[in-house]
């Protein structure tokens, strides 16, 4: 049943249109929405805070900033001018600022849910996880069903290696939201850390069926089949992974990864090659470095390591830092963040600003993704 146009053709039914886009992480759809509603209703407030969170996913500072004075100018009293305000600021990294900004929100309206999981957000970028915990633990205390508060948890658990708190906590957010590809995603990385392989990989193969762009996804199930040695699954993961997104330098990374696993030395340097062609300035050394936190192969060992960096050298592996590259696979640890798969996340939105909870690899980065 369809609503009739006059009714449909409304600030507030127009809102939880935008919205829904944005929970299904369309944020360019939810734009178009969200500037309907301006266009008709320039004075309506309520749902605009969603609006100012897919600008931030869209990294559109300009356009988020003018939202931000005009939501003011309107109503300076009001959580959705404190709060696209509190998005500016973040958006500009600029977090101790954002949280006062999201602090006044929240003063404003004390039941204002939303508020709560992006202050905490700003509190784990600053990595102030006790007061992070207790945001999000007031916005459940509002809202049981606000999964975002329920995921942000999780997040804080896994960035403490508590996993199977996390796992616990992704779970609850998917009873809620049973469609959100990037909390499948983050159980699946959660799972993978308690060794549960098998339980890792149907939970991101799900995700994946969920969303099947979702890069994210793909690329954790790629790293964890080349850590269980099913290389060739890999490297077809990763070849389709490509398609996607064929300017991500790490994809290039781990094929090469898995390319030196499988024996393929020359096609393993040439990945590596493109890899450091697409990052110059090495600005994802980090993640790299840090692979085998969560990827490793339990049966490789340190002199099997030795041996592969040596016929990498003898192969003019010179250019590379070869320990560097034996230390990396790819860990949901480290890296750009994007709030939101985003991370990402992230983020879901679908749930945000999820995606750049996870502090992974922003392999979403050429098609501006956030979820929380």
């Amino acid at each position: 049943m369809e609503l009739p146009e006059h009714h449909y053709n409304t600030g507030w039914v127009l809102c939880q249109v935008g919205r829904a886009y944005y929970e299904l992480t369309e944020y360019q759809r939810a734009a178009r929405v969200f500037e309907e509603v301006r266009r008709l209703e320039p004075y309506h407030m309520e749902g605009l805070e969603f609006y100012s969170s897919v600008l931030w996913q869209l990294h559109k500072e300009v356009e988020l900033s003018l939202l931000a004075q005009e939501l003011t100018a309107v109503d300076k009293r009001s959580p959705q001018a404190w709060f696209a305000t509190g998005n500016c600021f973040s958006l500009q990294k600029e977090h101790d600022v954002a949280i006062k900004f999201f602090s006044r929100a929240i003063q404003v309206d004390p039941s204002f849910v939303y508020a709560y999981s992006l202050l905490a957000m700003e509190y784990i970028y600053l990595e102030e996880f006790d007061k992070a915990l207790t945001c999000f633990r007031n916005a459940i205390r509002l809202d049981k069903r606000h999964y975002q508060a329920w995921y942000g948890v999780g997040q804080i658990y896994y960035k403490q290696e508590k996993f199977k708190y996390a796992e616990e906590h992704y779970r609850k957010a998917l009873s809620i939201n049973p469609l959100s590809s990037v909390l499948m995603c983050s159980m699946g990385v959660a799972q993978h850390a308690q060794h549960k392989t098998d339980q890792a990989l149907s939970t991101l193969t799900s995700a994946i069926e969920a969303d099947p762009k979702n890069p994210l996804c793909m690329f954790h199930r790629a790293s964890i089949l080349s850590a269980s040695d099913r290389h060739k699954e890999a490297l077809e993961e990763l070849e389709a992974l490509k398609e996607i997104i064929p300017r991500e330098s790490l994809v290039y990374f781990l094929m090469g990864k898995v390319q030196k696993k499988l024996g393929n030395t020359h096609l393993a340097m040439m990945n590596f090659s493109w890899a450091m062609d697409l990052d110059p300035k090495g600005l994802n050394n980090q993640i790299k470095e840090a692979v085998n936190k969560r990827y490793v192969n339990e049966d490789e060992d340190s002199l099997a390591r030795l041996e592969a960096d040596s016929a990498l050298d003898a192969d003019g592996a010179a250019a590379f830092d070869a320990a560097d590259l034996d230390t990396a696979d790819v860990s949901p640890e480290e890296g750009p963040s994007s709030r939101g798969m985003s991370a990402a996340g992230v983020a879901p939105a679908g749930a945000g600003r999820m995606e750049g909870l996870m502090h992974i690899p922003d392999l979403q980065a050429v098609e501006s993704d956030e979820s929380l």
